[in-house]
C-alpha cells in the first residue's frame, strides 16, 4: 500500500511538471527532489550535485556526443543522393521496386548515424520526391520510411543503446553488436512486407524503370563505397577489438569529415552547424541522464524498485508473461515519452525485475529498443510522424495509418526475439575482447 502511494506521488509530480512544459531532464530532477525531501533525511542539494556529477563524468558517455556529431556531419553531405543512385539499380528488379531503397537506405545510414530522426530526414529528402515521381503508392512510401527510419535506434551506433548501457553499466560495444542481426532481420521483414504488398495490391502501378546493364549497375554502386568504408571502420574496429566504442566514434567523426570534404560539402558553415547541432542534442540527453540518475537514487532510498520487484515476484509470472507485461507497458509509455526518456525513467524499477527473472541484460537491451522504436511511430508523441508531417505536409492521421503495418511488424519482431534469443546474443559472444 505504501509503495502504491509513493508511485502515485511520483507520477503526479512527474506529469504535473511535464504537462507544465518543463524539460524532461528537469522534470526528473524535480520528482527526485520531492522524493528525497519527503522520504529521507539526507541533504538534498549535496546528494543531487554528487549524483549528477558522477553520472555525467562517465568515460563511456563520451561516445554519445561523438556519434551524434558524426551523424550531424553526414546529414549535411550529399549522402542521400549518392545512396539512392547506388541502391536504385539493384532495388528496382525486386518485388516492390524502388520502395526498397527506403528500407535499405535507412539501414545503411543507421549504421553511421544512430539517430532515427537523422536517418528519416536524410533518406526521405531524396527518396520521397523520386518515388512520388514514379507513382508509387503514397501510403507505402510514407509507411516504409517511418518504420525503417527507426532502425537508427537499433543498428549501431545507436544512441538509445548507449544510454541503456550507461544506465545499467553494461558494455556499449556488446550492445552495439547485439543490435546488428536483429536490425537486419527487422529490415528483411519490412522488405518482405513490401514484396507481398506489391503482389496483392491493386493500387500498385508504378512507372516502369529503364533497363540497365550489369556493368552500369556496378558503376553506379561506386557511390556507396565511401559510406560502406566508414561503416567498416567504425564497426570493424570495435569487432576486432582494436577500439572501444568511444575510440570508434572518434574514427567515425574523422571519417565523416573526410567524406564531407571529398564531396565538397565541408565548409566553415556546415562544420559549425554540425558541431552546434551535436552539442544541443548531447546536452539534452545528458540532462535527461542526470535527472534519471538522481531519480534512481531517490527511488532507491524509498525502496520502491526492490518493493515492486518483490511484488511482481509474488505474482509468479513466467519470463514470457513478464515480457508481455513490459511490452504493453512500454508501448503505452511510448505514446507520451520519447524513447530515451522511457529507458532512463524506468530502468531503476525494471532492472531488478529483469535480473531476478534471469533475463540476459544484453538481450533485454535489444528487446527494449524494438519496443522503443514503436514509440517513434505511435501518436501523439511519435517523433518520426512529426518529421514526416513536416516533409510531406500530410495530415497526421494519414501518416499514422500508413505506419500501422510497420508497427505490427515490430510487434512480430518482439516475438521473434523471444523465440530466437540467439539473434541478439550470438554476435556479442563472438566479439574479440580487447586485452
Amino acid at each position: 500500500m505504501e509503495d502504491a502511494s509513493i508511485i502515485v506521488l511520483f507520477l503526479f509530480v512527474l506529469f504535473l511538471l511535464l504537462g507544465s512544459g518543463v524539460w524532461v531532464g528537469l522534470s526528473l530532477i524535480g520528482v527526485a527532489w520531492v522524493g528525497m525531501e519527503l522520504f529521507t533525511t539526507r541533504p538534498v542539494g549535496d546528494t543531487m550535485l554528487t549524483t549528477i556529477w558522477s553520472s555525467s563524468s562517465s568515460w563511456t558517455l563520451t561516445a554519445l556526443p561523438l556519434f551524434i556529431w558524426m551523424g550531424e556531419i553526414l546529414y549535411r553531405t550529399r549522402l542521400s543522393e549518392d545512396m539512392f543512385r547506388g541502391l536504385s539499380p539493384w532495388m528496382k528488379s525486386l518485388p516492390g521496386g524502388l520502395v526498397h531503397t527506403n528500407i535499405v537506405g535507412c539501414t545503411v545510414f543507421a549504421a553511421v548515424s544512430g539517430s532515427s530522426a537523422a536517418t528519416l530526414t536524410t533518406v526521405g529528402k531524396m527518396s520521397i520526391p523520386e518515388l512520388r515521381k514514379r507513382n508509387y503508392p503514397e501510403p507505402m512510401v510514407i509507411g516504409t520510411l517511418a518504420g525503417a527510419a527507426t532502425l537508427g535506434l537499433m543498428i549501431p551506433p545507436s544512441l538509445t543503446l548507449i544510454v541503456y548501457g550507461v544506465t545499467i553499466n553494461e558494455s556499449i560495444s556488446k550492445l552495439f553488436f547485439a543490435g546488428i542481426v536483429p536490425g537486419l532481420v527487422l529490415a528483411a521483414m519490412f522488405m518482405a512486407y513490401v514484396a507481398i504488398y506489391s503482389r496483392v495490391s491493386r493500387s500498385w502501378k508504378p512507372d516502369a524503370e529503364p533497363p540497365m546493364t550489369f556493368s552500369e549497375r556496378v558503376a553506379n554502386s561506386r557511390f556507396l563505397i565511401p559510406v560502406i568504408c566508414l561503416i567498416l571502420v567504425v564497426i570493424g574496429s570495435m569487432y576486432l577489438g582494436y577500439a572501444t566504442a568511444t575510440e570508434a566514434a572518434a574514427f567515425g567523426v574523422i571519417g565523416g569529415l573526410i567524406l564531407a570534404a571529398s564531396q565538397g560539402s565541408l565548409n566553415w558553415k556546415t562544420f559549425t552547424e554540425s558541431l552546434m547541432g551535436a552539442t544541443r542534442t548531447s546536452a539534452m540527453i545528458a540532462l535527461i541522464l542526470a535527472g534519471a540518475a538522481f531519480l534512481s537514487l531517490s527511488m532507491g532510498f524509498t525502496g520502491l524498485p526492490r518493493g515492486l520487484a518483490d511484488l511482481i515476484a509474488q505474482w509468479e509470472l513466467s519470463r514470457f508473461e513478464l515480457l508481455m507485461v513490459l511490452l504493453v507497458f512500454y508501448i503505452i509509455l511510448g505514446c507520451f515519452l520519447d524513447g530515451i526518456s522511457s529507458v532512463v525513467l524506468t530502468m531503476a524499477v525494471v532492472e531488478p525485475m529483469i535480473r531476478d527473472a534471469g533475463i540476459d541484460l544484453i538481450w533485454f537491451g535489444i528487446f527494449i529498443v524494438v519496443v522503443v522504436e514503436m514509440a517513434q511511430i505511435t501518436p501523439p508523441i511519435g517523433f518520426n510522424l512529426f518529421v514526416l508531417q513536416g516533409m510531406t505536409h500530410h495530415e497526421m492521421n494519414f501518416i499514422a495509418k500508413s505506419a500501422i503495418p510497420m508497427f505490427v511488424i515490430m510487434v512480430l519482431m518482439v516475438f521473434v526475439l523471444i523465440a530466437v534469443p540467439d539473434l541478439a546474443t550470438w554476435l556479442p559472444d563472438q566479439m574479440r575482447q580487447r586485452p
